[in-house]
């Protein structure tokens, strides 16, 4: 029985090494093309952590905010953010726990993201911007403007996630997931392998774009290389995420907002249609374009065409 024991303990304790070892060399591997430098930004030294941000342009202050993924980060307004610094000053940061901004172990709740705009656009903006944000994190922006109105100008929203998914809330079933996520070496192997180079390449064909040949490979690295910095940190975001702590019901604020909300869909997405029209039954002063042949991320994959919609609702003369 002894010698059973010992032979489990050392089957166990050489599995383990063996699983650090592979989750070491991704996090080695994923960065070695050093796609997301920190050269041309800031960082916004903030309660929870260091926000890694751009600033570019002059004008009317926009805040562009990318999608709530721990493969996500301002890289996804590379393509329009230029365009868009010719009439306004742009800002584009890491939201906590995505990209060249810390990823601290605690756990990720759509206040604190709330808090986050809030706080930078007080400290580092002092103006109140124009806000444009991509689907999960369009909440954060409706959230912050319900709270505090006097802060902030238009809303656009890119592809706005379902009220339906917004309104989910932790179960135990869920916090089991989130502890299993969290756990050392193998939860960060379940992370890794979530967030494989394959993996992310998938959501791109499936999800992502439309055109299903035109993904350009640094798009697909630069993603991969966000999801493992600070050795594959990005797994605390993931957890919160799974477990629906990152939701909150926004009905009543979507009543509420007296701002200018526009939202803007992708025709590629199936569910689309429906989505927008759940906001715009609970706000019927939303006005709304569409983007033929993309997806989830137009500004990646047809930057033109969102440009093109963004310079109308963000015409500087008006």
């Amino acid at each position: 029985m002894k010698k059973q024991i010992r032979n489990f303990l050392l089957l166990s304790t050489l599995t383990t090494i063996s699983i650090y070892g592979i989750n070491k060399a991704i996090n080695i591997s994923s960065s070695l093309k050093n796609l997301l430098k920190t050269d041309k930004g800031k960082f916004f030294n903030w309660r929870y952590g260091n926000i890694f941000y751009t600033k570019q342009g002059s004008g009317r202050p926009l805040l562009l905010i990318h999608d709530l993924n721990p493969a996500s980060s301002s890289y996804e307004w590379d393509k329009v953010a230029k365009h868009l610094a010719k009439h306004h000053t742009v800002y584009c940061l890491d939201l906590l726990g995505c990209g060249r901004s810390d990823k601290p172990n605690m756990t990720y709740s759509n206040y604190l993201y709330v808090q986050l705009i809030t706080d930078f656009i007080k400290t580092v903006i002092g103006a109140k911007p124009d806000i444009a944000a991509t689907g999960n994190s369009a909440s954060f922006a409706l959230m912050a403007c319900n709270m505090e109105p006097e802060h902030f100008n238009k809303i656009i929203i890119i592809n706005p996630a379902s009220l339906e998914s917004l309104a989910k809330t932790p179960n135990k079933h869920k916090n089991a997931l989130k502890f299993m996520i969290e756990f050392p070496v193998f939860g960060t192997i379940i992370y890794n392998l979530a967030f494989s180079r394959k993996a992310i390449e998938k959501y791109f064909l499936e999800e992502y774009f439309y055109m299903k040949r035109m993904i350009p490979s640094r798009i697909i690295d630069t993603y991969y290389e966000a999801a493992h910095m600070e050795n594959s940190r990005g797994k605390y975001l993931l957890s919160s995420i799974k477990a629906d702590y990152t939701n909150i019901n926004i009905v009543h604020a979507l009543r509420k907002i007296n701002n200018s909300i526009y939202l803007i869909g992708s025709k590629g997405n199936a569910e689309s249609e429906s989505i927008i029209n759940s906001y715009i039954s609970r706000n019927p002063s939303i006005e709304t374009s569409w983007i033929a042949e993309s997806k989830y991320l137009p500004q990646l994959e047809v930057p033109e065409k969102l440009l093109d919609i963004l310079n109308l609702y963000l015409d500087p003369v008006k």
